[in-house]
C-alpha cells in the first residue's frame, strides 16, 4: 500500500471514529500532498508525488511544528504548544523510526566509505547519498554537522 492509500485509509477511519483532531491533521496532510502534485504538474507537466517525496512533506511538518511548539512555548500559549505536540506525534506514524545519534554516525560512516569522500568539498555528495538513502529517518541538520566534523 503506498503512503497515499495509507494516509486515506487512516482519513477515513478518523471520520467513522469521529476522532476531530485526529482527522484534522490527517486533512492538513492530505493538503500538503496536493499542493506538491500541483507544483510538480507545472513544472513537470506529472501530477503525483512519491513516497520518498510524501517522507519530505511529512518530516518539514513535523520541524514547521516543533519550532511553532517552541514559540507557543516561549509566547506562554501552552495549550496551542500541546495541540501542535498532538500533531507531531500524528504525523510521525506515517514517518519510519528516526535513527539516534549512533545509527546517524554509522550512516555517515558507510557513505563516506561508499563516495570515498576525503574533504569538506565533498560534503554535497555525501549529504546527497544520504538523503536518497535516509529520507524521513535522519535530521539531515544534524546529520550535516556531524559530517562536517568528520570531514573537517
Amino acid at each position: 500500500m503506498s503512503m497515499r492509500e495509507d494516509i486515506s485509509a487512516k482519513l477515513k477511519q478518523a471520520m467513522k471514529n469521529k476522532d476531530m483532531a485526529r482527522l484534522s491533521t490527517l486533512r492538513l496532510i492530505n493538503a500538503a500532498i496536493k499542493d506538491k502534485d500541483i507544483a510538480l504538474r507545472g513544472e513537470t507537466g506529472e501530477g503525483e508525488v512519491s513516497d520518498a517525496d510524501i517522507l519530505g512533506i511529512l518530516g518539514k511538518m513535523v520541524k514547521q511544528r516543533q519550532e511553532s511548539a517552541r514559540v507557543y512555548e516561549e509566547g506562554g500559549r501552552l495549550e496551542l504548544a500541546e495541540k501542535e505536540r498532538e500533531e507531531i506525534v500524528i504525523i510521525e506514524e506515517f514517518l519510519p523510526k528516526q535513527l539516534g545519534e549512533d545509527e546517524i554516525a554509522a550512516a555517515i560512516d558507510a557513505v563516506i566509505a561508499d563516495t570515498g569522500a576525503e574533504s569538506i568539498r565533498d560534503m554535497g555528495k555525501v549529504m546527497g547519498a544520504l538523503k536518497a538513502k535516509f529520507t524521513g529517518q535522519m535530521d539531515f541538520g544534524r546529520a550535516g554537522g556531524m559530517l562536517k566534523e568528520k570531514l573537517g
